[in-house]
């Protein structure tokens, strides 16, 4: 059964058993392969020795280290979401009451979408929050790139309307100037 908040700002929503999000991740690198291969060997080492140790089965072990394992994955691969807690960019989360409006923008020169979000007056980034150097086709001051396969604004927007804060908006710009996505 679906239990779906009908006022946007109610809190948190969930569906079908997830929390509802809007996420984009980087690509799958081989790099992000092999640090989760390494996650399993060493999971699996460490229920070996525990099993040897401790005379502990060591499937424990496994099945307790999964839900961190897939979470840990999922964090370091976003490269931006949005969920209830507010909007993340990389590993950083900005609280709604900071965010105005996420922006959006797709250099004609390159194979990335830029997303990003504009702060209301006086609002500060986290700490050990890494802003990127400004970019002339960007306006927002925090931004991440995300490759234009993975982007679909349609759903963005989709999303925002039905589980963001009311007082966000989603701007794209564009050479001719900004608007308001729709």
């Amino acid at each position: 059964m679906s239990h779906a908040n009908h006022a946007p700002a109610a809190g948190p929503t969930r569906r079908t058993g997830r929390w509802e999000r809007y996420r984009v991740t980087h690509p799958f690198s081989p790099k992000d392969q092999a640090a989760l291969w390494g996650a399993i060997a060493g999971v699996l080492a460490l229920a070996v020795l525990l099993g040897w140790a401790l005379d502990m089965k060591g499937g424990v072990v496994v099945v307790a280290a999964t839900p961190f394992i897939v979470s840990w994955f999922e964090k370091r691969r976003t490269a931006f979401q949005f969920d209830a807690a507010g909007a993340r960019f990389g590993g950083t989360l900005l609280p709604w009451s900071d965010v105005t409006q996420f922006v959006v923008a797709t250099p004609p020169d390159g194979p990335h979408t830029l997303i990003g979000a504009r702060l209301r007056p006086g609002a500060t980034l986290p700490t050990g929050m890494n802003v990127p150097p400004h970019r002339p086709d960007m306006p927002a001051p925090v931004h991440v790139p995300v490759l234009r396969s993975k982007f679909d604004l349609a759903k963005m927007v989709g999303k925002a309307r039905r589980y963001a804060p009311p007082h966000i908006q989603i701007v794209v710009v564009e050479p001719s100037g900004e608007r308001i996505a729709t």
